[in-house]
């Protein structure tokens, strides 16, 4: 059997759906970054699962010169230096089709929650206070939801925006990206002429670093709602609570925040998550859209079988999704 290092916590159904394959799971989800270079020099490993606690990197890879894949367990390769990959010969596997049934249905209560004024109202009658008129919402159907970017999330998003009688509208850069009949894909302009929510489903890199910036904000012909499931560093954070005083944007529903780890913010930082946090019009979540019981264990359906097809040789260069 082949060796496989993993070094995150996974679904419990990992070790026997390895085994099916002729792989050997050697778990270590307690590994800090720093000690992952040493395990991986230790054995002969062919395979690295990871979640994101480890940025891969050249220097990673030096030290596992028999690794062919590195399995990213979700959608997000942020935290892996592909160039790098490529030029070790190390194919990447990610599982966005893991947990974009989770994003999706999420999507729609944070559009819900937004919309309708739920965790805010949530939250006063538990004060003791009880206010029907400023909390009366605005119903989706009607409305043109605009989805920037329309990968697996995206569709997810799409499909389950159907039943809500609105017209759902989608940019991506990528011009291999096709319709399914649930999105009219349109040009980035057009997007911003006709929305009234704003969805991100983009994944992060130096091209889309606050791909949703001031001048992108400003470009929208109406006040809009912004939603963010995809990463936080794809926003200008102050940018959004800049606009969000001036009114161009009605509220938000952020599943992601440019730094999440609230202890380490800068002082920049800390001054627009003290008002996204204080805003009635913000909901706020903890990076769970894609974290539900069902992903856990799906996106280990999903990485077995791409490692099996990558080793039985069918799997190419876009074997990530």
């Amino acid at each position: 059997m082949s060796l496989c290092l993993v070094i995150d916590e996974m679904h419990p159904s990992l070790p026997a759906m390895l085994e099916s394959i002729g792989i050997e799971m050697d778990y270590q989800p307690t590994l800090t970054a720093a000690e992952v270079p040493a395990a991986l020099s230790a054995q002969p490993y062919e395979g690295l699962v990871v979640r994101s606690k480890l940025r891969v990197t050249a220097d990673l890879l030096a030290h596992g010169p028999q690794l062919r894949y590195v399995a990213r367990a979700g959608a997000g390769t942020d935290n892996i230096d592909t160039a790098a990959m490529a030029a070790a010969g190390v194919m990447l596997l990610n599982a966005p089709e893991g947990n974009r049934d989770a994003v999706g249905e999420f999507a729609v209560g944070l559009l819900l929650g937004l919309l309708r004024h739920i965790p805010s109202a949530d939250y006063e009658v538990r004060q003791g206070l009880w206010q029907r008129e400023a909390n009366r919402g605005t119903e989706i159907g009607g409305k043109t939801i605009g989805l920037l970017g329309y990968g697996h999330m995206g569709r997810a998003f799409a499909q389950r925006l159907r039943a809500f009688g609105c017209t759902v509208r989608a940019h991506d850069s990528n011009p291999a990206v096709t319709t399914d009949g649930h999105a009219e894909l349109v040009p980035l302009a057009e997007l911003q002429a006709c929305a009234d929510v704003l969805s991100l489903h983009i994944p992060y890199s130096a091209a889309n670093h606050h791909f949703v910036n001031e001048a992108l904000l400003v470009g929208f012909k109406k006040p809009i709602w912004v939603m963010n499931t995809a990463r936080g560093e794809v926003v200008d954070q102050a940018a959004l609570v800049q606009a969000l005083r001036v009114g161009t944007v009605r509220g938000a529903a952020l599943d992601v925040l440019d730094n999440e780890k609230l202890q380490t913010l800068s002082p920049a930082q800390q001054a627009s998550f003290d008002f996204l946090r204080t805003a009635p019009n913000v909901v706020l979540t903890p990076h769970v859209g894609g974290w539900s019981f069902e992903s856990y264990a799906r996106i280990n359906e999903v990485l077995v079988e791409k490692i099996r097809a990558f080793r039985a040789g069918a799997l190419g260069a876009n074997a990530g999704g």
